[in-house]
């Protein structure tokens, strides 16, 4: 005969056990008890010990991917904001694929290749998009162009384009990339569209208002002559549609000019102004000889052309009553305005 108990736990052998206690003997009964407690001791013991090994495998995955987790971050932010140059802060400096020459960026390249102590006929700009290698700024490892140092494994730019080949650590600037413009871009590309006719990025707040000029960034600033389509300076869109730097514009105002260095036409309210030469004007009578001289003059705001009075002072246009006009024939061709002198 033989009996199959289930050691589930001590009660229920216990209970089993009752009902064969006609058969076995209490002394032995009592001996098999105390083994089976025994037993289920140890059986407890193990399973505690495999559920601790268990929460220490999880505990460790865990440490594991913590310590994996923190090595990304300070690979990420391992010497940011130390390493680059006056345009940019990066971690890794280029070679020049035209002159095989290092440089911190591809701007310290252009301004040293471009002084006027280097040669005219050896002067040039680098080919940005033909960039094959830089070096890493920590390490000094040349490599292939890549976000991350093939050997110390250190971030060399915490945004980074593959299209452009360009670092930069400076993240604050919201950089983006524009297919159409081909190249990266400032300012948040949820702030900007790309003017098909203009061949560049714009202001959303400029979409429906601003004037198209065809490749109106393809050109060199018209006070300073830097190329603007990828300069790194703020650029602003006058009304009439071309383009200047904000800050060459400032200084003009500086110098009480006031109208577009392009086209000519006045770029703000000018009204106030036009006003006080009113009064001017009325105010300086002409000699005899030339109060009943005729001028033909051209408007550079509304562009018509119109045949007034001569005076010394300035010209009213006709048409829009302006006084940013000039004499296109007829009188004193020495005779200029004086719009600088009242806006002063």
């Amino acid at each position: 005969m033989h009996v199959y108990l289930r050691l589930d736990n001590r009660s229920d052998f216990i209970f089993n056990l009752s009902k064969f206690s006609a058969i076995f003997h209490f002394g032995f009964c009592k001996f098999f008890v105390e083994l089976i407690d025994l037993l289920l001791w140890v059986s407890d013991k193990k399973y505690l010990l495999l559920d601790n090994q268990l929460k220490g495998m999880e505990s460790g995955s865990d440490t594991q991917m913590t310590s994996q987790g923190s090595e990304e971050v300070s690979l990420m932010e391992m010497g940011s904001g130390h390493f680059g140059c006056s345009h940019y802060r990066r971690r890794c400096k280029i070679r020049a694929p035209c002159c095989d020459e290092i440089f911190n960026c591809r701007h310290c390249h252009n301004e040293s290749k471009n002084s006027l102590e280097v040669d005219p006929l050896n002067r040039h700009d680098i080919p940005r998009h033909d960039l094959k290698k830089v070096i890493c700024s920590l390490c000094n490892t040349e490599q292939d162009v890549q976000q991350k140092c093939s050997h110390c494994g250190v971030c060399m730019g915490k945004y980074y384009c593959s299209k452009c080949k360009f670092f930069d650590d400076d993240v604050s600037k919201n950089q983006y990339h524009c297919d159409k413009c081909g190249i990266c871009r400032t300012g948040g590309e949820e702030n900007f569209f790309h003017c098909n006719k203009c061949g560049c990025c714009y202001s959303r707040l400029l979409k429906d208002s601003h004037i198209c000029v065809e490749r109106a960034m393809h050109h060199n600033c018209p006070v300073c002559f830097e190329y603007l389509f990828d300069t790194t300076k703020d650029i602003t869109v006058l009304p009439c549609g071309h383009t200047i730097h904000l800050e060459c514009l400032k200084e003009m105002e500086q110098h009480f000019q006031y109208s577009c260095p392009v086209c000519s036409k006045s770029y703000c309210d000018m009204s106030r102004v036009w006003q006080r030469l009113d009064h001017e004007v009325a105010s300086t009578p002409m000699p005899r000889i030339y109060q009943n001289k005729m001028v033909w003059i051209l408007c550079n705001d509304c562009g018509e052309t119109s045949e007034v009075n001569f005076h010394i002072v300035a010209h009213k246009c006709l048409k829009c009553n302006s006084y940013n006009t000039r004499q296109t024939q007829g009188g004193p061709a020495s005779c200029s305005s004086r719009i600088g002198e009242m806006v002063g």
